[in-house]
């Protein structure tokens, strides 16, 4: 159902901008970023990804995770290999042997593939380098897994969770990796959004790329916070009515438990 739908959604906008019009606030599933119009997401059976050609990093996965997709009849799994996203046609893109030799960095998923395991489509997806950056692997298996354990928990309580997550570049001061100079981040952020009780909730976090331990409420800061740090237009299809209370507000209770 979610590829047909952003299927779908690509059709209609492509249709409109055929005609000279934005696709920018096009009903566009309500985890995505706005695209600016000289963009263009990949859209995956289980996440969508705004890949970057200069970086060779996303600046952005999006996906959403349903209580069914967590729980599904059978964790499936499939090819775990690394490699290009076929919408790049292996151009401009990173390679799986940029991180040879990595220093202590691994292939950090964005979207994880413990989420995509409703689908062998999905799960094989996740290991598309579109979805993948240099992180520290203490990181990687520390304080970045905590938040994928944490859109798990959310997602079976209240049903789905929309999440956005992506590099930091900052200063870049660690560089890049690799023959291709596959740019490391800084740091990471994540974004959560719930509906609960008729009302959205948010929050946002931001993980620097080193290996420290923090408690996760040491990350948090609100979306509005994120999105002045990173220059994203995040749930830009939350009514406008509400979206700046939404997004500045972090509700502890609900993200504590």
């Amino acid at each position: 159902m979610k590829l047909s739908v952003n299927i779908l959604i690509i059709i209609l906008g492509l249709s409109l901008e055929a005609c000279g019009q934005s696709t920018l606030q096009l009903e566009h599933p309500l985890e995505w970023p706005a695209v600016p119009n000289d963009a263009q997401a990949y859209v995956h059976t289980g996440y969508a990804t705004l890949y970057n050609r200069q970086t060779l990093i996303p600046d952005w996965v999006a996906y959403e995770l349903t209580a069914d997709e967590v729980n599904p009849p059978e964790k499936l799994r499939g090819n775990e290999s690394f490699r290009w996203d076929p919408e790049t046609r292996g151009k401009n893109t990173a390679y799986r042997e940029d991180y040879k030799n990595d220093d202590g960095w691994q292939r950090g998923h964005m979207a994880p593939k413990a989420d995509m395991r409703w689908s062998q489509q999905a799960y094989e997806e996740s290991f598309y380098l579109s979805n993948i950056c240099p992180q520290n692997g203490t990181m990687n298996s520390g304080d970045w897994a905590t938040t994928e354990s944490l859109a798990r928990r959310m997602a079976t309580r209240y049903g789905s969770v929309y999440i956005v997550c992506g590099p930091i570049i900052g200063t870049n001061r660690y560089g890049t990796l690799g023959e291709h100079k596959v740019v490391i981040p800084d740091s990471f952020f994540k974004a959560f959004l719930i509906k609960t009780n008729g009302k959205y909730q948010s929050i946002a976090m931001v993980l620097p790329n080193e290996s420290t331990h923090h408690q996760p409420e040491e990350y948090w800061c609100t979306v509005n916070e994120l999105e002045s740090l990173t220059g994203l237009d995040l749930f830009p299809g939350l009514d406008d009515s509400i979206e700046e209370t939404v997004e500045n507000t972090i509700d502890k209770s609900i993200w504590s438990k």
